[in-house]
C-alpha cells in the first residue's frame, strides 16, 4: 500500500514524475514477487472522484505472466495528479481457483464513498464457516463462501452500519480465528493497514510527510523508498493503523494485547534473505547445524564434500561454512545441485513423468569422489516427495558413500493453516515416519489404532503424547528411512534443527506450531483434530 500525502504537482516538482505513487507500487511488488506466482492486482483510488465515473481503478491477472500483466496495466494508464492511494497484491493459491476473480483488492460497492470498500491481504482463517454462518444470521446474503470475500463484507457491513473505520474493524474482526496482514481503502479515501493480535503473518510500513507505505516485507521498503532498516517499522499486533482523508496517520487499539507468535517458518524459507535481520537469522541456522552434521558424517573432514539444494538454502549455507572454517582443516564444498528453473513438462504417461522429474536438478559431476561423504543443506523437509524423488536420485549419481541432508528447519510433525499451506497430515514425512514407528510396536495397524485412541481421548494435541513416545534420533532415523529411494546403494542419514536452536537463531519469532503443536490460536488446534480425523477417514480435504 502507498499513500501519497502530498498533491501529484509536489512529487512532479521534486522527483520529476508523473507517477510517482504507480512506479513505487510497481517496485513494491517487483520486489516481492516471490510472494506470488498465481495471480497479481492492484488498485488506485483518487482524492477528487467525479460523480458518473467509478472512484477507482482496477487492475488484475491471472495469466501466466500476472505480475508482468499488471504492471504493464499500471504503466499504459494516464497518470492523474489526484490520484492518492495505491493498492497491490500477489496472490500464491494454496487454495482457490486460479482466476481474476480471487486476485486481490477485493471490493464492496455502495452508493457512499465511505462505505465502498477495497481490500487486499495475506490471510488464513480457521473459522471461515463460523463467520458464513454469523455473517447469514443477521439477514445478509453472503454470495460466497471464500474467506477474503468474507472478511471484506464483514468490514464493509460494518461501515454500512455507520461504525467509523476503526470500529468497523474491531467488530468485523473480533470473532476472526487466523492470521491476517490486510490493508485497504474506502473510495472516500480512509485507509487502513493491520495484522492479527498475534502478529503471525508479517507486516512492516513506513511513513514520512510524503507517503505511508505498507508491505509484507521490510527490504521491499528499504528498496523503493532507499530508507534505513529502523526507519521501517512492524505493523503493531491488534491495531489498525489509519489515514484520513487529509493524510493524516494515527493508530488505533482493535484487540487486546496478545503474545507475539510471528511465523517463523517466513524466516526460515518464505521471506527473502535481503533484509539484514533473516541474513543474519538463516546464517545462524546454518551455523547451528555444524555439529551435527559432523557427527552424522562420521568421516574425516576430508572426506566430506559440503553443498546444498538451491536456492532458498544459500544463506544458510554461507552460515554452515562460516562456522566449519573457523573450526580449522581444509574444508571442500561446492555447488552440487543446480536447479534447472525453466524445467517444464507435461507427459500423460506417468513412468515417463517419473523419469523426467528426477532431471528438474542438474548435477556438478567429478567433485565428489565415491569414498566421500556429501552433506547437502536444505532449508526444509516437508512433505519429502522432492528430496526421494528428484535430489537424492541425482546425487546418488555422484556415486559418494554416504548423503546426509541437513534441514536447517526441525521436522514439520504438524498441519498449519495460518498461511503456510499445509493441512493435511498424511502428505507431512514427519507424520508418516511416526505411523511407521507405531506400527513398528504393535504390528501393522497399530499406528491407525494408536491415532483413533488419541483423538477420541479429548486431549487439545493428540498427537504429542504419540511423538513423545520416540526419541528424536529414532524419529528422524525412519524419516531417513522414507525419503531413501529405491534401487541406490548410497547410505542416507537425515539431520535435523532443534527447536532450540531455531529459537536462539531467530529470536523475534516464535510461531513454531508445526514443529511442537503449539499453536497460537483454538482454531490451530480444531484445525489439528480436523486433520487427522481426515486421515484416519481417508480423506484428503484441506482441514480448514
Amino acid at each position: 500500500m502507498v499513500v501519497l500525502r502530498k498533491g501529484g504537482e509536489h512529487y512532479r516538482a521534486k522527483y520529476g514524475a508523473g507517477d510517482y505513487g504507480g512506479v513505487k507500487l510497481s517496485l513494491l511488488l517487483e520486489k516481492q514477487h516471490n510472494r506470488g506466482q498465481d495471480g497479481a492486482g492492484a488498485a488506485i483510488i483518487e482524492a477528487n472522484p467525479v460523480p458518473g465515473a467509478a472512484p477507482y481503478q482496477m487492475f488484475k491477472s491471472a495469466s501466466a505472466t500476472p505480475l508482468a500483466d499488471v504492471l504493464g496495466m499500471l504503466t499504459k494508464r494516464t497518470p492523474d495528479d489526484d490520484e492518492r492511494v495505491f493498492l497491490g497484491h500477489l496472490r500464491y493459491a494454496t487454495f482457490g481457483k486460479n482466476e481474476e476473480a480471487f486476485c486481490h483488492p477485493f471490493v464492496h460497492t455502495a452508493s457512499e464513498l465511505g462505505k465502498t470498500l477495497l481490500l487486499a491481504g495475506n490471510f488464513n482463517l480457521t473459522n471461515a464457516a463460523d463467520l458464513f454462518e454469523s455473517f447469514r444470521r443477521r439477514n445478509c446474503f453472503p454470495a460466497s463462501r471464500a474467506d477474503g470475500y468474507l472478511i471484506t463484507e464483514l468490514v464493509a457491513h460494518e461501515l454500512e452500519t455507520g461504525s467509523e473505520l476503526g470500529a468497523a474493524l474491531a467488530n468485523a474482526l473480533k470473532d476472526t480465528d487466523g492470521a491476517w496482514t490486510l490493508v485497504g481503502a474506502t473510495a472516500g479515501g480512509e485507509v487502513f493497514a493491520t495484522r492479527d493480535p498475534h502478529g503471525i503473518r508479517p507486516g512492516w510500513y513506513y511513513a514520512n510527510d510524503e507517503v505511508v507505505v505498507v508491505a509484507s516485507e521490510r527490504a521491499a521498503i528499504q528498496a523503493a523508498f532507499d530508507v534505513l532498516p529502523e526507519e521501517v517499522k512492524e505493523l503493531p499486533l491488534g491495531e489498525a493503523l489509519v489515514v484520513s482523508p487529509e493524510g493524516e496517520m494515527r493508530f488505533v487499539r482493535l484487540a487486546g494485547p496478545r503474545d507475539s507468535k510471528a511465523c517463523v517458518f517466513e524466516r526460515i524459507y518464505f521471506s527473502r534473505a535481503n533484509d539484514a535481520d533473516i541474513h543474519r537469522e538463516r546464517k545462524a541456522l546454518g551455523a547451528a547445524l555444524v555439529p551435527s552434521v559432523l557427527k552424522a558424517a562420521d568421516a574425516p573432514l576430508e572426506r566430506i564434500f559440503f553443498s546444498y539444494i538451491p536456492n532458498s538454502a544459500r544463506i544458510a549455507f554461507h552460515g554452515l561454512l562460516e562456522r566449519l572454517f573457523r573450526s580449522g582443516g581444509e574444508i571442500r564444498f561446492g555447488e552440487v545441485a543446480v536447479k534447472d528453473a525453466k524445467f517444464r513438462t507435461f507427459i500423460a504417461d506417468a513412468a515417463a513423468r517419473r523419469e523426467f522429474y528426477k532431471h528438474v536438478y542438474d548435477v556438478t559431476y567429478g567433485l565428489v569422489g565415491k569414498d566421500d561423504t556429501l552433506v547437502v543443506l536444505d532449508d526444509s523437509i516437508v512433505r519429502g516427495n522432492t528430496m526421494k524423488n528428484a535430489i537424492l536420485p541425482m546425487l546418488s549419481r555422484l556415486g559418494p558413500r554416504h548423503i546426509v541432508v541437513a534441514s536447517s528447519a526441525p521436522p514439520i510433525r504438524y498441519p498449519d493453516c495460518y498461511g503456510i499451506d499445509m493441512s493435511t497430515l498424511g502428505e507431512l514425512v514427519a507424520f508418516r515416519a511416526l505411523v511407521n514407528l507405531l506400527n513398528g510396536e504393535g504390528g501393522a495397524g497399530n499406528g491407525e489404532r494408536e491415532l483413533k485412541r488419541a483423538l477420541d481421548s479429548g486431549a487439545l494435541n493428540p498427537l504429542a503424547p504419540l511423538y513423545a513416545r520416540f526419541t528424536d534420533e529414532q524419529h528422524t532415523a525412519e524419516i531417513a528411512r522414507l525419503l531413501t529411494p529405491s534401487g541406490i546403494s548410497t547410505e542416507v542419514s537425515v539431520v535435523y534443527q532443534t527447536v532450540a536452536s531455531l529459537h536462539t537463531a531467530c529470536p523475534s519469532t516464535t510461531g513454531d506450531w508445526y514443529f511442537t503443536g503449539d499453536y497460537p490460536t483454538p482454531g490451530g488446534y480444531k484445525v489439528l483434530r480436523k486433520a487427522l480425523e481426515n486421515y484416519l477417514h481417508k480423506n484428503s480435504e484441506r482441514s480448514y
